[in-house]
C-alpha cells in the first residue's frame, strides 16, 4: 500500500482552484473598431480572424449602419489580445476601401482604433507596451500609418483621439505628407491607398452611451453635446457629438465617458436631459454600446432607487465564484 493518498478535491474545491487559476491570468481587453457596418460578409470576416486565436473571447460586437462602423469588444491573454488585433486590422484592410466609406461617426481608417484595456493582473504600462508592439506590426508589416494615443500617446497632442482624428480620413489624406506634425508613430510617411490610418492606443475602460431625442433637428443634438462634452466647458471626461439617425426620425447625443467614476452614467443622462428640456424636446431612450463595467450600472441604480447602503456585491451574478 503506497504511503501517499491521492488529493480529492470536493467541488468547491475544485471550483476554488479553478477561480484561483482564472485570478492568476493576465487578462487584457481590447475594443477595435472598424469602418463597416452594413456589409455583413465583411463584418464575418473581420470577427473570424479575431476569434480564429485561440483564448479570445468576444463579449459583444455591435455594427451599426448608421455610423457604417463595427464596434467590437473581446478579452483574454496579451499575448493572443494582439495577434487577434493585428489579424483583424489587416483582414479589414484587404477588405475595407476608405475611398467609398461614409457614415456618421468620426473615421480615418478601415481599422479606426485599436485601444488595449487593463482588466486583470494587468497594468496600464504593460497596456502601453502591447500597443506599442502592434502598433509596429501593423505600421511594418501593412503599410499603414499608426498614430498612438491616449496613455500610449508620445506627444501630448495626441493623447486626445479626436485630435488624432481632426479631418477626419479626407482631411488628414490631404495634408499627410506635407504637414510634419502628421508624422505617424509607426509605419511609412505614406497614406495605405485603401485601408487609410489607424490609431492604437491604451485607456481604461469607457462607458459608450448615446441618449435618443424626439426631433430631427440635428442642430438641437449638436448643441447639446457642445454643452454636456468637457472640451466646451461641460462634464469632466466627457466626449460627446450630435448626429442624425434618418432611418429613424431622431437625433442622438452620443457620449463616451472616459472615467465613469468621475462623471457616472446618470449624471450624463441628466446632464443631456436638462439642456433637451431647454429646447422643448424629449428624451426617446438611452442605449450603452458595447461592455460596461457593473460598477457603473450599480451607481446609477443607486442614484435613481435612492438605494441605502446598497453594495455591488448584493448582485447575485457578482457572487457566483464564491
Amino acid at each position: 500500500m503506497p504511503s501517499w493518498q491521492p488529493v480529492r478535491f470536493g467541488t468547491r474545491r475544485r471550483r476554488l482552484l479553478q477561480v484561483l487559476i482564472l485570478m492568476a491570468r493576465k487578462i487584457v481587453e481590447c475594443v477595435p473598431n472598424f469602418s463597416e457596418g452594413k456589409d455583413q460578409k465583411v463584418i464575418d470576416a473581420i470577427l473570424a480572424e479575431m476569434t480564429s486565436v485561440p483564448g479570445i473571447t468576444v463579449l459583444s460586437s455591435l455594427a451599426d449602419a448608421d455610423h457604417n462602423r463595427l464596434d467590437v469588444s473581446y478579452l483574454g491573454e496579451p499575448d493572443a489580445v494582439k495577434q487577434a488585433a493585428f489579424l483583424a486590422c489587416k483582414k479589414a484592410s484587404e477588405l475595407i476601401d476608405m475611398e467609398q466609406h461614409h457614415g456618421q461617426h468620426p473615421r480615418m481608417g478601415a481599422t479606426d482604433v485599436i485601444p488595449f484595456i487593463p482588466i486583470q493582473n494587468v497594468s496600464m504600462e504593460d497596456c502601453v507596451q502591447y500597443a506599442n508592439e502592434v502598433g509596429k506590426r501593423i505600421g511594418d508589416e501593412l503599410d499603414i500609418p499608426v498614430f498612438l494615443y491616449e496613455s500610449a500617446a508620445r506627444i501630448p497632442e495626441r493623447k486626445n483621439l479626436a485630435d488624432v482624428r481632426r479631418g477626419e480620413y479626407e482631411g488628414i489624406k490631404a495634408e499627410f505628407e506635407s504637414n510634419s506634425a502628421r508624422k505617424p508613430d509607426f509605419g511609412p510617411s505614406k497614406m495605405h491607398p485603401s485601408a487609410g490610418f489607424t490609431a492604437v492606443g491604451a485607456r481604461m475602460p469607457l462607458v459608450a452611451f448615446n441618449v435618443n431625442l424626439a426631433t430631427t433637428d440635428v442642430s438641437i443634438a449638436k448643441a447639446i453635446a457642445k454643452a454636456v462634452r468637457e472640451k466646451d466647458g461641460g462634464l469632466k471626461c466627457v466626449k460627446a457629438m450630435g448626429f442624425e439617425i434618418k432611418e429613424r426620425g431622431l437625433v442622438q447625443v452620443s457620449m463616451n465617458l472616459v472615467n465613469y467614476v468621475e462623471t457616472p452614467i446618470f449624471k450624463a443622462f441628466e446632464a443631456v436631459k436638462a439642456e433637451a428640456q431647454k429646447h422643448g424636446v424629449q428624451i426617446v431612450e438611452s442605449e450603452i454600446i458595447g461592455m460596461v463595467p457593473l460598477q457603473a450600472l450599480s451607481d446609477t441604480a443607486d442614484f435613481y432607487l435612492r438605494l441605502e447602503k446598497f453594495k455591488t456585491d448584493q448582485v447575485i451574478e457578482a457572487r457566483l465564484i464564491e
